[in-house]
């Protein structure tokens, strides 16, 4: 059962006024989207700016306004607000904003709900993003609100270097929302059930260098790995992503270990399992490296250029002597790409490397595997049982496998 970091959450979301108030549209969507419950108080300068309907139609909820304030239809709404608050955001915040959550004023519907909210005398964070010019930020007078907020608990994320609404370029844009968006994604995550796991994550596919600038390799993207990273993460979990050259953006807060050829992916496996609660072994690994790789680039000619291919260590057949000495990891999950007897060389895989795991997936089909976005796999567990998975998105595959994972972790305790 994936454990969404967004359910049941309540995002209170304030808008200040800054040019770049349009992007709190974005952030309000994603976190809707993600499952999360958005509320948005604009303040009267921000309203000028974007409309409240903007962000009632993005997230199917009221928008508040100052007009809310006093409002006769509601009593006291900015108490209501803050108590149902999983999570404070202010996105874009401006320095006044700042100054007026810094020193306790409160004379607008959201500078009031903040200070309602008070997380300095609770767990609840509040997250500020500031969107400014750069010469408001460096002010001595901002800097040290910022310097009293992040000692009462306030989490600044921002801004970042580039140019201002003013022409200028400096420190002073608000960060964007995707990167607010994953931030907020791991901060809410950590009380999952893989609270305390340490993951190890592999992805990608390895490429054997033949010269300088050719190697060999495989179709792996790397997607299913990544998607594993991110439900692990969700879960709660610490995770190390060993990854081979990927276009994929590595999950927020995952350990990043980036390695090229299979050697180099084995190294990094062998020296972070002592400490590892579960290895997952998604990446495609190649079978077989040069022998005689060109220290020069191998120039064209007629007739057949040949490769002499000498077979690369076997991974998971290192982790199984490492796991009878030390027992760790608890938990070893392998992948097995097959064109032919898809469950058969699973088996033995299975079998052969002491895994408690493995998913096996067909790669002749055109419709899942390397480089889509769906996959369709089978499950194989050492007690003989067999779980068909159907065609499904590799997000969803990750959501069931570390489904199973987190069964195994908690039979590996009782052990």
């Amino acid at each position: 059962m994936s454990l969404d970091p967004f359910k049941d959450k309540n995002i209170v979301l304030g808008i200040t006024g800054s040019i770049a108030a349009y992007k709190a549209a974005d952030l309000a969507s994603r976190i809707t989207q993600a499952g999360g419950t958005v509320t948005t108080i604009l303040t009267e300068s921000s309203s000028k700016l974007i409309s409240p309907l903007t962000f009632a139609a993005l997230t199917g909820r009221k928008s508040y306004t100052d007009a809310d304030l006093w409002s006769e239809s509601e009593h006291v709404p900015h108490i209501f607000l803050a108590r149902q608050a999983d999570v404070v955001i202010i996105a874009p915040a401006t320095a006044n904003m700042m100054a007026k959550l810094a020193h306790g004023l409160a004379d607008d519907l959201l500078s009031v709900t903040a200070l309602a909210y008070g997380n300095g005398s609770t767990q609840k964070p509040l997250i500020i993003a500031p969107a400014m010019d750069g010469g408001m930020f460096t002010n001595e007078a901002t800097q040290a609100n910022i310097q009293i907020l992040q000692q009462r608990g306030a989490i600044i994320i921002g801004p970042e270097e580039g140019y201002l609404a003013s022409g200028l370029k400096a420190r002073g844009r608000m960060t964007e929302p995707q990167d607010i968006f994953t931030r907020l994604r791991y901060m809410l995550s950590r009380n999952g059930d893989l609270k305390g796991k340490q993951v190890i994550v592999t992805a990608g596919g390895t490429r054997e260098v033949i010269d300088p600038v050719r190697v060999i390799s495989n179709r792996s993207s790397g997607k299913q790995g990544y998607a594993i990273a991110q439900e692990a993460l969700d879960r709660g979990a610490d995770v190390i992503l060993i990854t081979a050259p990927s276009q994929l953006d590595v999950p927020f807060a995952a350990t990043c270990v980036p390695v090229s050829t299979a050697d180099e992916m084995e190294q990094a496996v062998m020296q972070n399992i002592a400490k590892a609660d579960a290895l997952i072994m998604a990446a495609a690994v190649s079978d077989f490296t040069i022998s005689d790789t060109s220290k020069e680039k191998i120039k064209r000619k007629e007739g057949k250029l040949a490769l002499k291919l000498v077979a690369t260590d076997d991974i998971l057949m290192q982790v199984a002597q490492v796991r009878k000495k030390s027992g760790k990891p608890d938990v070893v999950i392998g992948f097995a790409a097959e064109s032919q007897d898809l469950i058969a060389n699973a088996q033995k895989k299975l079998a052969a490397k002491d895994l408690d795991m493995i998913v096996a997936n067909d790669i002749s089909s055109q419709t899942s595997g390397f480089e889509v976005d769906k996959n369709k796999v089978t499950v194989l567990l050492k007690n003989d049982q067999k779980i068909d998975l159907p065609l499904m998105g590799k997000d969803e595959v990750a959501e069931k496998l570390i489904d199973q994972m987190v069964e195994l972790l908690k039979k590996a305790k009782k052990a």
